[in-house]
């Protein structure tokens, strides 16, 4: 990849000073309209990652780069998406890395269907499922425009049915009654592979967690993470944000049996 921006690259725009973002792909005689003024797109081509452009009414944006978590989150959405605090946990539980076969059952809007492509590379293999097709047809365009279509396979499946796959190294379970498909991916899932679940309530949970045990899963594990960030300023000290993003899910590892 060119350290320089040209047509055809996704930038993040973010105003200097202000939280405000926007993705934009590059193309000839292409323009970002926003509150905050007009970004002429061959402005930005020829220009290094880290340069200011200006808005014709003077607003300043940064150009950058995009990293997975803000591809996450400008993901053309049908669903929510999975948080990048509980991402990461689900990274190391499903031991992501390059090369590997993952499974993942409802797709949703593809964010955290970027991230996995992200992990396993062009030598991987990511299958996901959804049991509604046009929410398949979004996150497989959102896997598109991110350049990850071929390490990508989508496909329509309803929970509990026979996943076409064998032998992967690791499943994704975001479902509402994930354990109609442990069952299911039990049987895809390489002896001793991790499974992930993320499950929206106590009940759900409770569920789900029988269903690992009588599946023969081992070295389960629950948690449910908090993120707050931290204001540092000259003046007034530094001291905790009275904003968090609180609860999301409860996050749930495990092992499959032998």
């Amino acid at each position: 990849m060119s350290r320089l921006f040209n047509y055809g690259d996704d930038v993040l725009l973010c105003e200097v000073g202000k939280e405000r973002t926007y993705l934009v792909a590059l193309e000839a005689g292409g323009r970002l309209h926003s509150s905050r003024g007009i970004v002429e797109h061959e402005d930005l081509v020829g220009s290094p990652p880290g340069s200011e452009v200006v808005t014709n009414i003077g607003a300043r944006f940064l150009a950058l780069r995009p990293r997975i978590g803000e591809r996450m989150f400008k993901v053309r959405r049908r669903t929510q998406i999975v948080y990048p605090k509980d991402a990461g946990w689900l990274v190391i539980a499903l031991d992501l890395r390059p090369g590997i076969r993952v499974l993942e059952m409802g797709t949703g809007s593809g964010a955290f269907t970027l991230l996995l492509g992200q992990f396993v590379g062009p030598e991987g293999r990511v299958y996901t499922f959804d049991r509604r097709e046009e929410f398949l047809e979004n996150a497989m365009y959102n896997v598109a425009r991110a350049g990850m279509a071929d390490r990508v396979e989508g496909r329509v499946l309803s929970a509990g049915e026979p996943f076409p796959v064998s032998d992967v190294d690791a499943a994704f379970l975001d479902l509402p009654e994930p354990w109609e498909a442990i069952e299911a991916a039990r049987a895809a899932l390489a002896p001793g592979a991790p499974l992930a679940l993320i499950v929206p309530t106590a009940e759900q949970l409770k569920r789900a967690v029988e269903t690992l045990e009588a599946e023969g899963f081992s070295r389960t594990e629950i948690v449910e993470l908090f993120e707050r960030r931290v204001l540092v300023r000259q003046r007034e000290g530094v001291r905790p944000s009275e904003r968090m993003v609180g609860f999301t899910a409860y996050l749930v590892g495990a092992r499959a049996p032998a």
